[in-house]
């Protein structure tokens, strides 16, 4: 007999979560940190940000600040092509006016149910403590990022109010 899945099924200690391709990496979220993935589309730049600052795109109605995760780590800010999306996160501080954000994408984010047998700490890299990326973590075949979505939104913020 097969029965449906309800949300009390998944054990507590289970997160699901977003692997979010980029160029070279993938970053790992908690589901709940993303409202939506959406097409590409252009952001509108503002004059004299850093280049991991794109701009900014209409999403709901509200002006979204969107950003690179590649080039703010310090890497080159990669070109859009027919996979690339915009990922739309909550802000999980209060440094972002409107409460979003957008970070450009290599393709379509992948569901995954994670626990402690599956994520384990991943010490192989070093990232600097005021940065971007907060640890890589090891799941069966590969070793995504978790990025430091405080920093981020500070670094965010920062920009769009000297833009």
């Amino acid at each position: 007999m097969i029965r449906e899945a309800h949300m009390s099924d998944i054990p507590a200690h289970e997160l699901y979560s977003l692997l979010i391709p980029l160029t070279q990496e993938r970053l790992i979220v908690p589901r709940a940190c993303v409202a939506e993935v959406i097409t590409w589309q252009t952001p509108e730049k503002m004059e004299g940000t850093p280049p991991w600052y794109l701009g900014t795109i209409q999403w709901s109605g509200r002006p979204v600040p969107v950003i690179s995760f590649e080039a703010a780590c310090g890497q080159a800010l990669p070109t859009p092509g027919t996979r690339t999306r915009i990922v739309i996160f909550v802000a999980l501080g209060s440094h972002i006016t409107g409460g979003y954000f957008g970070m450009i994408t290599q393709g379509f984010p992948q569901l995954v149910r994670v626990n402690a047998d599956v994520v384990k700490a991943d010490p192989s890299r070093t990232f600097p403590d005021h940065g971007p990326i907060l640890c890589q973590v090891r799941m069966l075949n590969e070793s995504p990022l978790i990025p430091n979505f405080d920093h981020l939104e500070q670094m965010i913020s920062e920009e769009t109010r000297a833009a």
